[in-house]
């Protein structure tokens, strides 16, 4: 029998979630091994809004530039227009992705990060090729048959889907990045609650020139309401894949008949929604899916952690999912490096399940409750599902009638309409994660109050648990971001003006860690004085930033022994009791 190949790391999935923490423990230097089942990366669009967030840590691991280079950038993301076709009646629009000009500079000042519409089938490449230019070996046509734990690690065995030959991997853990029929969740036992399969949907990819209807109100989704549609009710959302040319339309008013479309059948549930016999149609794939509402009750078993998709499902609501799977790897692979390089204990491992769980969970359920909402929209129009094409048609006729029922009708719908700002400008539910967990050492310090809404309102926070605030200032002759002065393998201790002391006391830390002063004469600059309004520390406070940016440790000012007080703050994140 071959002797089993040997990584510290073992990756089961290739997409978003496998392929960046594959490349995210190779900038440690983890030896990282990642296979797939599929042949390449996504067949289909799939996952394609990406926020502020997920490229704050694109930008940590060197890829922004690439990203936003392959992306449709933030400007041509900006409206969500309500129609009855492509060529019919615009009944409703609204700002969408931070392109409201009275939320816009929310966003400026939140991140030095600008959101795109990046899809998954361009976005896995770049992510696949940094990882093998880091040394991570991969593996397409490869599935996984099971594995064992046992006190020093983990043995999987691998079976190559060309040949039928069977492998056997040792490594010190494994990451179950495997979608959402994860197969490594389910040998290991992860409970998962909710309600799976809660009804059919289908997406077609299709080649069509539409520049013509949308170069002037462009945006990356559009719903189509068709009250007049013979048979079941027509509500689909038209997605922008590649201004203006390719598109996926995503059908759920067909049921289940949905899967069993021909080919000109699906050319004629495109056309219907476009309603322009002029413009040529080219179907170039259908996928069907179903709408779940899925959580894992925990992340993690042994040393088996799973993350993405396989922990996490929901209907494709508030562009949350693929940067859900993104933030899970980031928070894991900084982790899995510190017990692997900077004898961290394992104790640290059990704070990705505290931290990540309740987000997956509460993304999970924003995600459910803006699916829900397209009803409630409907609901506010008057128009039964129900009814007869012809009674249908009366009823949405209501909104543009001279009289109050016709009032009663717009203000309803503009109320229903400003509900969805809860599924486009949720900028609170991408940004406001704060962290709580052993990893964290908030010594009791009060919760958050948000000002504003906390789904649709990020607020600046420098608390323990926190994303460390953004703000520009000025280091080595650029202009920056704070988050630039916080690389992805090590720590950092920010501090301001009388912040020396902390140079000193980090002299023997112990661990990778960096130390800057920030302010008059230091050795990054307060451009603007932002960072002294928004630290929430004194001039000889600090704050000690782990390698995901979330801050570990804040001290408003100087303690009486600074390096005893580091070093122990060090100890307890690394190592939990």
């Amino acid at each position: 029998m071959m002797e089993p190949i040997e990584t510290e790391v073992l990756v089961i999935g290739a997409g978003l979630t496998g392929a960046s923490a594959a490349v995210m423990l190779a900038r440690h230097g983890v030896r990282t091994m990642m296979i797939s089942r599929g042949r390449w990366v996504a067949d289909s669009p799939r996952a394609h809004i990406i926020n502020q967030r997920t490229m704050e840590v694109m930008r940590s691991i060197g890829l922004e530039e690439a990203c936003a280079a392959a992306a449709t950038p933030g400007e041509l993301m900006a409206n969500h227009v309500m129609m009855t076709a492509v060529n019919g009646l615009e009944f409703g629009r609204m700002w969408t992705w931070g392109n409201d000009p009275a939320r816009a500079g929310e966003y400026l000042a939140a991140s030095p990060g600008k959101g795109c519409d990046l899809p998954q089938d361009r976005f896995e490449p770049i992510l696949i090729d940094e990882a093998a230019k880091r040394g991570v070996v991969t593996r397409f046509g490869t599935s996984f048959v099971g594995l064992e734990q046992d006190d020093d690690g983990v043995t999987t065995t691998l079976r190559d889907l060309v040949t039928g030959l069977e492998t056997k991997v040792r490594s010190r853990y494994v990451i179950g990045a495997d979608g959402g029929q994860s197969p490594v969740a389910e040998a290991i036992g992860l409970p998962l609650s909710g309600q799976p399969g809660m009804g059919p949907a289908l997406n077609v990819r299709f080649n069509a020139d539409l520049s013509k209807y949308f170069a002037d109100r462009p945006g990356s989704i559009f719903w189509i309401l068709q009250p007049g549609r013979d048979g079941a009710l027509g509500n689909a959302m038209l997605r922008m894949v590649r201004p203006w040319h390719e598109w996926v339309i995503g059908f759920v008013h067909l049921g289940e008949s949905a899967y069993d479309l021909s080919h000109e059948q699906l050319t004629a549930q495109v056309r219907e929604i476009i309603q322009d016999d002029t413009i040529d149609v080219e179907v170039t794939g259908a996928y069907p899916w179903r709408i779940n509402h899925v959580w894992a009750e925990r992340y993690s078993a042994g040393q088996v952690f799973c993350a993405g998709d396989a922990v996490h499902r929901h209907p494709p609501m508030n562009g949350l999912g693929g940067n859900t799977c993104i933030q899970d790897a980031f928070n894991l692979a900084w982790k899995l490096a510190a017990v692997l390089r900077w004898g961290a204990g394992p104790e640290l491992l059990e704070t990705y399940d505290a931290e990540r769980r309740p987000i997956g969970k509460a993304v999970v359920d924003r995600a459910i409750a803006s699916w829900r909402q397209n009803p409630d929209v409907i609901r506010s129009l008057g128009i039964d599902p129900k009814a007869p094409p012809k009674e249908r048609l009366e009823q949405f006729d209501e909104l543009f009638a001279d009289s109050e029922a016709g009032e009663r009708r717009r203000a309803a719908f503009a109320a229903a309409k400003r509900s969805k700002d809860l599924s486009y400008h949720a900028h609170g539910m991408e940004m406001n994660q704060v962290y709580a967990s052993s990893a964290v050492l908030d010594e009791g310090e009060a919760p958050i109050v948000y000002e504003r809404d906390p789904v649709l309102h990020y607020q600046v926070s420098s608390r323990p648990g926190a994303r460390v605030p953004h703000c520009w200032v000025g280091h080595r002759g650029r202009t920056v971001s704070t988050l630039d002065l916080c690389e992805p393998e090590r720590f950092t201790l920010l501090t301001r003006a009388r912040g020396a002391v902390w140079q000193e006391a980090a002299a023997d830390a112990g661990i990778p860690l960096t130390v800057l002063r920030i302010g008059p004469g230091c050795e990054v600059a307060d451009l603007y004085g932002t960072w002294a309004e928004i630290a929430e520390i004194g001039e000889t406070g600090c704050l000690l930033v782990r390698p995901d940016q979330h801050v570990a440790w804040r001290q408003v000012d100087v303690p009486t022994d600074p390096a005893a007080s580091l070093r122990a703050a060090i100890k307890a994140c690394l190592s939990p009791a």
